[in-house]
């Protein structure tokens, strides 16, 4: 291949490859995680390779792995991938903090009360700027299988902290992960169309998109501004008592069952009077909206009017939402768990017994465990994990939950003697459940009147609009707050011991020998769950996990801890241990070496739900350990695995 002399004045500006060498300090120690084990040079040596590599055997490319400086940016070239077919490469760019030149309003000010997220914010803005970019270009250049492919992370409408861009809160240096295919002929370089990409079309997105001066400041100061009153909004619904909030003129409607976007022309959210509050954001300034409060919440009302709608913009309430979305000001309890009924899943030493006791085959509902439990027992179950795992609020629509275990009615309760039936019902332990733990309910129902006695506060929704009708509904049905066993109803809440779980898991069946030693392999499935070797993770009735990446971060921790869990740890200790790991350090805390650019954040939630169904998972042995307290545990997060 023929040098040739282009110029860089045109397209990308100043963001165009330099071509000088980079001095002792300029990219050293800044390059990509994996820049040991490769080579550092100019933009000139890269392209030097490409015209020496060009035409030659695809595994020439490996030959390209390590840093590069391009004068405003170090382009790492961290994994190179196979073949043609297999996975991309992995490609990174760093930007120094200076470089990057965004103002100190962007981040987090301990001096200014709502900034804390407002890191997270900008990382989500500009991954989208990014992917728009690159999707103008992906397959320009020329080849077989994922030749030419360019691929970033793609987010949805929640905001979520991602592996794809990440920005150091102190120096704010940069690293942006995405993916290249090294285009190919066949199994031969085609360094030419390479060069295109690395030199072209990638520079001219990485200026217009990640750099402060060439973004407009006003959508920039919009999304720090909408982030700084979403975590104020989140502060003073907890400080004012509530569990959640949907805010008047929410858009809570979606496109269709397929897609979170909103629905043009739907009818815009409005609060009950009697459930109207107000607060005063940092930007927006006054804010008002329905505020729901602890305890027990019904929403009624007919087919069709907007429960279950109101019901999922609470359950995904739980994150920020983009700019947009219509759902930016619907906040739910960080912890609320979206729980149903699941034929078929497994369960592995649950306390079941506060829902369902004195089986007839005399089973022990107290250390339960199913390869295949039924709708009652796996939502009995459901129930009880989400309580370890902290939720504070418990969402259900009386759709998705199994009858028998959400309602006994009185005539029922008159005909079947109460010592013949083992399932005690959720409808006369949910007052219990928050009187002796503090745990609320929002509660969907359209077909039975059986939940009206027990519930604090009664919603219907009529033609997408709320009304409190929990006067009216009181003239009918008094609130059972005496009377028979009422005071029963939840007692078995107290003995319950959240931290006496000691489970093991095993990947020995799973592990795959190869080259590289003993290494598990995972698939990722999406929003269905993950597969381990050949053992699937189920997580289709998980609807508060919503993008793929979240599913790929679970698979990794699955993975990492399963070995963790040896039977004497507690159950819990293991998992809290890896979250507070997570929550402090982020990705790199799972990831020794290459953090690859495919993960978003999960709730500590999710952690345990995932692995509440994984099949890997089995008892062994049982400490009772009395009380609400964590045990230490000696050994940290084993990242050998991953």
């Amino acid at each position: 291949m023929r040098r040739d002399n282009r110029s860089y004045s045109g397209r990308g500006g100043e963001n165009r490859p330099s071509g000088r060498r980079p001095d002792k300090n300029s990219s050293r120690g800044f390059g990509s995680p994996n820049a040991d084990r490769g080579r550092r040079g100019s933009a000139e040596d890269l392209r030097d390779m490409l015209y020496r590599i060009d035409h030659r055997g695809y595994p020439a490319y490996k030959d390209l792995q390590g840093s590069y400086d391009f004068g405003s940016y170090v382009l790492g070239i961290d994994h190179v991938q196979g073949d043609p077919f297999a996975a991309p490469t992995s490609v990174s760019v760093h930007i120094k903090g200076s470089r990057a030149g965004f103002p100190d309003w962007c981040f987090y000010d301990p001096e200014r009360p709502y900034t804390r997220t407002n890191k997270t914010a900008l990382e989500d803005f500009l991954i989208r700027k990014f992917h728009r970019a690159i999707g103008k270009i992906s397959h320009e250049a020329k080849g077989s299988g994922k030749s030419g492919l360019v691929s970033c992370s793609d987010p949805g409408q929640e905001v979520l902290e991602r592996s794809a861009l990440s920005i150091d809160k102190n120096s704010r240096d940069m690293v942006f992960r995405l993916s290249v295919g090294f285009p190919a002929a066949g199994r031969t370089v085609l360094a030419r169309e390479l060069e295109k990409i690395l030199f072209d079309f990638l520079p001219d997105c990485v200026g217009k998109t990640l750099f402060y001066h060439s973004l407009s400041e006003s959508e920039v100061r919009e999304t720090i501004e909408l982030a700084e009153d979403r975590t104020a909004l989140r502060d003073m619904t907890r400080e004012a008592g509530l569990i959640a909030f949907a805010a008047d003129g929410a858009l809570l409607p979606r496109e269709s069952g397929i897609s979170q976007k909103p629905m043009n022309g739907a009818k815009l959210f409005t609060s009950p009077e009697e459930d109207r509050v107000e607060f005063t954001l940092p930007n927006k300034g006054k804010i008002t909206g329905m505020g729901i409060r602890p305890g027990v919440t019904l929403i009624i009302g007919g087919g069709y009017h907007g429960k279950s709608t109101l019901l999922e913009a609470l359950e995904r309430g739980v994150y920020d939402h983009v700019a947009g979305d219509g759902r930016e000001f619907v906040m739910t309890d960080p912890t609320s768990m979206k729980v149903r009924a699941e034929d078929g899943r497994s369960i592995t030493d649950v306390d079941i017994s506060p829902f369902i006791r004195e089986l007839p085959d005399g089973r022990d509902t107290s250390h339960f465990s199913s390869l295949d439990a039924s709708g009652s027992t796996s939502q009995a179950a459901s129930v009880i994990e989400s309580i370890e795992a902290g939720a504070k609020v418990l969402l259900m629509d009386e759709d998705t939950c199994a009858t028998n275990f959400m309602v006994c009615d009185d005539l029922m309760r008159k005909i079947v003697n109460r010592d013949q039936e083992p399932i005690q019902p959720y409808n006369l332990k949910m007052r219990g459940l928050y009187r002796e733990m503090g745990i609320s309910t929002i509660l969907v129902a359209g077909s039975s009147g059986a939940f009206f006695a027990e519930a604090d506060r009664i919603i219907q929704m009529d033609r997408y609009e709320p009304y409190d009708v929990t006067d009216k509904v009181r003239k009918l049905v008094p609130l059972r707050e005496n009377g028979e066993d009422v005071d029963k109803f939840g007692e078995e809440f107290r003995d319950l011991d959240l931290n006496s779980r000691r489970l093991k898991g095993s990947l020995s069946s799973e592990v795959r020998h190869g080259r590289g030693g003993d290494r598990v392999k995972h698939k990722n499935l999406g929003s269905d769950g993950f597969m381990i070797g050949h053992s699937m993770v189920d997580l289709r009735a998980l609807s508060q996990i919503v993008d793929g990446e979240q599913t790929e971060l679970l698979a990794v921790l699955a993975v990492g801890l399963l070995p963790e869990l040896d039977g004497r740890k507690a159950y819990r200790d293991v998992i809290d241990m890896a979250w507070n790991k997570l929550r402090d350090k982020g990705f790199s805390s799972v990831f020794s070496g290459r953090i690859p650019g495919n993960l978003a954040m999960v709730r500590p939630q999710e952690i345990y739900a995932s692995l509440n169904r994984c099949r890997l998972i089995s008892a062994n042995g049982r400490a009772r350990v009395k009380g609400f307290g964590h045990m230490p545990v000696a050994s940290g997060l084993s990242t050998e695995e991953f």
